[in-house]
């Protein structure tokens, strides 16, 4: 187990507490002053980690990205069927009881289009991790097509992306009205698109 240092849990407190304010406010509302009270650390040990706003959101969501893709690896590590796995992922969006699911905490949903025209770091950030969470997740889809547990594709790398476009889409409507219903429908079409014979013996 890794022990960080004194240095290392302050920069970690600043990250946390400025990832909890973004989450809720936006990065262009939430200033220097609160993150600097929510993390309980002066205005000097702000500076010494992150010259600019700017650099503290690209670390910010650099980190939120590591999170991010931590949680999806343990997920798919999970003995299963790629379709297990996959309708594990899908599941992940919703909110269960008092925990929030990806939907609720994800900060390419907060966001994505505030940052690709205030900060090309940060958009930058935030495409990246995009772009290795459909990787990981078109490595699903091939192991699912090879254990014969989801349908053939011809392409499951544009497939990964189209699917991950309508669970952003879906996670969108869903912060809109207050309500996981686009969240439920968008697994409901996976399950019919993706999963052979999942419509079989329900109510369509």
């Amino acid at each position: 187990m890794t022990v960080q240092s004194r240095s290392d849990q302050t920069r970690q407190a600043i990250l946390a507490a400025g990832r909890r304010l973004v989450q809720t406010g936006g990065f262009g509302a939430v200033g220097l002053k609160a993150i600097l009270a929510e993390s309980g650390v002066p205005k000097g040990s702000f500076y010494y980690y992150f010259p600019s706003k700017e650099a503290f959101g690209e670390a910010m969501l650099q980190d939120y990205v590591a999170d991010y893709l931590a949680r999806i690896d343990a997920l798919f590590d999970r003995p299963g069927t790629g379709a297990d796995k996959l309708v594990a992922f899908c599941e992940a969006w919703l909110d269960r009881e008092r925990e929030a699911g990806l939907a609720g905490t994800c900060l390419v949903v907060k966001l994505g289009a505030e940052v690709s025209d205030l900060s090309d770091p940060m958009r930058l950030a935030l495409d990246e991790g995009v772009t290795a969470l459909t990787g990981r997740l078109a490595g699903i889809l091939r192991e699912g097509i090879s254990d014969g547990s989801v349908r053939p594709l011809p392409d499951p790398d544009r497939s990964a992306e189209a699917l991950y476009a309508q669970w952003l889409g879906a996670a969108i409507l869903s912060k809109l009205s207050h309500d996981q219903a686009p969240l439920k429908r968008a697994l409901d079409d996976t399950r019919l698109r993706l999963i052979p014979g999942a419509g079989k013996g329900q109510d369509q």
